[in-house]
């Protein structure tokens, strides 16, 4: 049962005329963005897909309450700065849980702690075609096809 979670998301191009498409301002990018709850194996425990113009501290609330929904035992949650402030009134206040914000270390490039299992996960991830462009029309299907490699990264795991 996973005790802590660690959210992010990522920003995705789309190909086809779909549903909930926007554009993500800060890496200028057309599509949606994949929010993803990992545990402290990488082990995915949430996946939301939604417009990528949608901030990450107005789309978090809900993405961690369904996670804790999923996953009762969660105690706490870790996100990147983009995160502070809506989130974590949220997460405290209304979910009763503690949210851990990563802070950069230094200029320049650093391993933070925790945060590199999420990207570890995007990083897995994008060892699948089917992930590296949005291609789904419906966002329910663009989450199953991460919730299908999360499957075979899994079961790979196992050999």
């Amino acid at each position: 049962m996973p005790s802590y979670g660690i959210v992010d998301s990522q920003s995705v191009k789309t190909v086809l005329a779909s549903e909930d498409v926007g554009i993500d301002g800060g890496k200028k990018t057309k599509g949606r963005k994949r929010h993803i709850v990992v545990d402290s194996l990488g082990n995915l425990l949430h996946v939301q897909v939604h417009a990528a113009n949608v901030h990450d501290t107005k789309a978090a609330p809900s993405i961690l309450a369904r996670a804790l929904e999923k996953w009762s035992g969660l105690r706490a949650f870790s996100a990147d700065a983009g995160y502070r402030g809506t989130t974590v009134n949220f997460v405290q206040e209304v979910l009763g849980r503690g949210c851990h914000i990563s802070t950069k270390i230094k200029d320049g490039f650093a391993v933070l702690p925790k945060r590199w299992i999420v990207e570890r996960t995007f990083a897995w991830l994008g060892n699948f075609r089917r992930l590296s462009k949005d291609v789904e029309i419906l966002t329910a299907t663009a989450e199953n096809f991460v919730r299908v490699a999360m499957l075979k990264i899994t079961l790979a795991k196992l050999r």
